[in-house]
């Protein structure tokens, strides 16, 4: 009779030993965490993945793709409606990301102490955040409108035109008819933002302020803006984010024009893939400014970056 071997690598007694509940919670909180990371990967890794192997090839619309290696990045060195498109964005991005910084930090001031009819302003500042960006667009187009829009009536009604003037006829009055329409749109939500991070600041310190005899514009600089910084840092880093994906108003407004000065890089991108049908080409344009974004965020935090501990 062959000798009985005890099992010693899973005796009865660890085997049946019930979980712990700190394993339990582990377990849930992954369930928890998993949609989240199942939608980002579908919807953000999976298309980039996507994005950066077209970008390899020779892609077009119909018919069979080819591998080009770096072909279609060195072809983007060359090629000079992207620097111009490029070139417009940033100068677009200089321009409007001041005057929605100025004007939200304004309204944030205004509409931050707990006053009566406070709600009511600050849902009028931001109720244009809700309004779609092609919506309003073709709204400001209306209004902008040389024959029935308000604005031309209105400045001929106080004597300040005589003749009802094309704001999207040139370069300069459409980069302008585009920034007013934008700050109208956006700032809203910079204001939010910048109030959401005033109201994080502790009152005490504005308390011993002025017992300390602190005049409004002190406690300003010395208590708001600095405690203010990474609040600062996160709204812009989405205005600038934002204003360099910027499309519709370019092409909803200005149609890219007069003569292709309003192109953005993502109106550029958006020819290259769905009026030329160059998708590996567009595909490398968007990579390129996806890098470029990632450089520029990763400046904005490190000047902006706040390591004071209280």
């Amino acid at each position: 009779m062959p000798p009985v071997r005890a099992n010693t690598l899973n005796p009865p007694a660890a085997r049946s030993r019930p979980r712990s509940r700190s394993w339990w919670r582990k377990q849930v909180g992954l369930l928890f965490v998993l949609p989240s990371v199942a939608f980002t990967a579908v919807f953000f890794l999976a298309p980039l993945v996507m994005t950066a192997w077209m970008s390899l090839h020779d892609w077009p619309l119909l018919g069979a793709r080819h591998f080009t290696g770096l072909q279609n990045y060195a072809a983007l060195l060359s090629d000079g409606n992207f620097w111009s498109s490029l070139g417009f964005t940033a100068k677009y991005t200089l321009v409007v990301t001041p005057v929605l910084f100025v004007l939200a930090f304004g309204l944030a001031l205004l509409v931050k102490r707990s006053v009566r009819w406070v709600g009511l302003f600050r849902t009028a500042y931001f109720l244009p955040v809700v309004i779609g960006l092609a919506t309003s667009s073709l709204l400001w187009v209306w209004l902008l409108n040389d024959q029935v829009g308000v604005f031309n009536a209105g400045l001929a009604a106080i004597g300040v035109i005589r003749e009802p003037f094309q704001w999207l006829a040139t370069t300069g009055s459409a980069l302008t008819a585009i920034v007013v329409m934008v700050t109208w749109k956006m700032v809203g939500l910079t204001m939010l933002l910048l109030l959401i991070g005033m109201q994080a600041i502790p009152e005490e310190f504005y308390e011993a302020a002025r017992v300390d005899g602190a005049s409004p514009w002190e406690q300003l600089r010395f208590i708001t803006l600095p405690l203010m910084r990474r609040t600062f840092a996160l709204a812009l880093v989405l205005s600038v984010i934002g204003s360099f994906l910027a499309f519709d108003p370019m092409y909803i407004m200005a149609g890219g024009g007069p003569q292709n000065s309003t192109i953005t890089t993502v109106y550029w991108i958006f020819k290259a893939a769905f009026v030329q049908f160059r998708l590996g080409y567009a595909a490398s344009l968007s990579v390129v400014l996806l890098v470029i974004l990632i450089a520029v965020s990763v400046v904005q935090l490190y000047l902006l970056r706040d390591d004071t501990r209280y």
